[in-house]
């Protein structure tokens, strides 16, 4: 447990923080500005792969999964592939 979730976790009096109860600014301390996740979409029967934000705002489509990857990369974050 890092610093800030140790924070978070005295906060509400626990020693385990449940990250679906984080506040936006919560998330935004630990670095969710700087994540972003890869998953796999079908747009007219192709599948494809589509970046969004952690937040889950769309940021783009690619056809290739090292191309996505190589984008969130050059945008400075942290990419994580999902289902």
């Amino acid at each position: 447990m890092n610093d800030k979730t140790k924070l978070i976790a005295a906060q509400k009096d626990e020693s385990v923080v449940d990250v679906r109860y984080l506040t936006e600014s919560q998330l935004k301390s630990l670095g969710v500005s700087q994540m972003a996740y890869v998953k796999t979409i079908q747009i007219n029967g192709d599948v494809v792969f589509a970046i969004h934000a952690a937040d889950g705002t769309p940021m783009a489509v690619t056809d290739n999964v090292k191309t996505a990857f190589a984008a969130v990369v050059q945008q400075e974050m942290m990419p994580s592939l999902v289902n």
